[in-house]
């Protein structure tokens, strides 16, 4: 990032919060697991070789408080090199062999935006005109409704009538939300990383959101921030291009740290949480923006209770996007074209509660390859000894 401002508030303003992370040595493809306590990031790696396995114990907050300190290194010179691109060790995406999962249309503005997008074709320049119909429309309506209530039903007959109906609509009043996969296991990037767009697109914009934590039993864990990083102009044009508007490389940012919860925070302190979004681009333009997890229009156990059950299981555990607020309407270029990323602009998602996940917007092909998937994830663990019964072959030789 080359800017040493942003280490500032890069963890959470609460020192008591327990912290836990990933971090990278230099030299190494593979990564460590850390807690932090006080000043110092602690190794657990020798507890815990995958973040996967650390957030599967029921003893993970005595772990982080009282492990032995076998190895550790200091905050503040970690954080330095990871907005940096220093030579020192740096913090990675928080999470591992978790399953990437999102929530969509979970608020009801954002819940409108993408109406417009789908009513203009991913067309920006048609999305002034549709905005003030689509929100005379319904825009006051929407925001009170409960999702899949008897209300619902009778507003979706209403805008069938009118031709205004939506799929958008459906997952964002109706009864089932969406829940999608955002990207692949081991593909999202961390904070002082690039985050990725595709070059051709030319309508796109960050998604400051929360994201849970969830092991394999459906217990919320923990939170992190994460930028769900999204290309207006394909969803627009089509809900079927979902995959390539959400999956690309370095299209998924999620850090710094996961604040597991504890006495000191838990799911219901996450649904007061305000998010700040500050883009700063290479040209000057700046936008200051934010949303208020209190303005859901779901909740957090609905949203987990839709992802994992007799329906679907996760044995690594999965992230959940639970969705953001915000809809970039600021012009940047000419009056009506709205918001669009340019390279070089730098994406700070930020909560008080939960640090900052700070990224440079580049293109998803010129950004770093991802290069570390499970065979190599595995192979990295068994050439350092943290896979038992298992000798480094060459080969992953996983057993099941």
């Amino acid at each position: 990032m080359n800017t040493s401002l942003e280490v500032v508030d890069l963890l959470p303003s609460d020192a008591s919060a327990t912290l836990v992370g990933r971090l990278q040595l230099p030299g190494e493809r593979g990564a460590h697991i850390v807690a932090r306590r006080g000043d110092r990031l602690i190794d657990l790696t020798g507890i815990a070789p995958t973040m996967a396995d650390l957030l599967e114990r029921r003893d993970v907050r005595d772990i982080v408080r009282t492990a032995p300190d076998t190895g550790s290194w200091s905050v503040a010179a970690v954080l330095e090199a990871t907005v940096s691109g220093g030579p020192g060790p740096r913090l990675l995406s928080p999470v591992d062999l978790q399953v990437i999962k999102a929530a969509g249309v979970t608020f009801a503005r954002s819940m409108i935006e993408r109406v417009i997008e789908e009513q203009a074709g991913g067309d920006a320049t048609r999305a002034l005109e549709i905005r003030a119909r689509v929100r005379d429309a319904i825009g006051g309506t929407i925001a009170t409704l409960t999702p899949g209530s008897a209300e619902a039903d009778e507003v979706k007959r209403v805008l069938q009538g009118e031709g205004l109906w939506s799929q958008y609509l459906e997952v964002g009043i109706g009864p089932d939300p969406e829940i999608f996969t955002k990207a692949p296991v081991l593909s999202s990037v961390g904070t002082g990383s690039d985050i990725g767009v595709l070059a051709r697109s030319t309508w796109n914009n960050p998604e400051p959101e929360v994201a849970l934590i969830v092991a394999s039993d459906g217990r919320p864990v923990g939170a992190t921030l994460g930028n769900d990083v999204n290309l207006r102009d394909f969803e627009g044009r089509s809900a079927l291009l979902l995959g390539e508007a959400k999956d690309n490389n370095a299209s998924c940012a999620l850090g710094p740290m996961i604040r597991l919860f504890d006495e000191g925070f838990d799911l219901p302190d996450v649904t007061r949480l305000e998010i700040g979004l500050r883009i700063v681009g290479q040209d000057g333009f700046l936008l200051e923006d934010g949303s208020s997890m209190s303005e859901m229009s779901r909740s957090l156990e609905e949203l987990i209770g839709h992802t994992i059950g007799a329906h679907h299981q996760y044995p690594d555990g999965f992230v959940l996007f639970t969705g953001t607020l915000f809809a970039p309407t600021q012009d940047r270029d000419e009056p009506g074209l709205g918001f669009t990323h340019r390279e070089g602009d730098v994406v700070r998602i930020s909560a008080p509660e939960l640090g900052a996940l700070v990224n440079r917007v580049t293109s998803s092909e010129k950004a770093a390859p991802w290069t570390v998937g499970i065979r190599e994830f595995y192979r990295d663990l068994v050439e350092r000894g943290l896979v038992p019964g298992l000798a480094a072959t060459g080969s992953t030789g996983v057993r099941a």
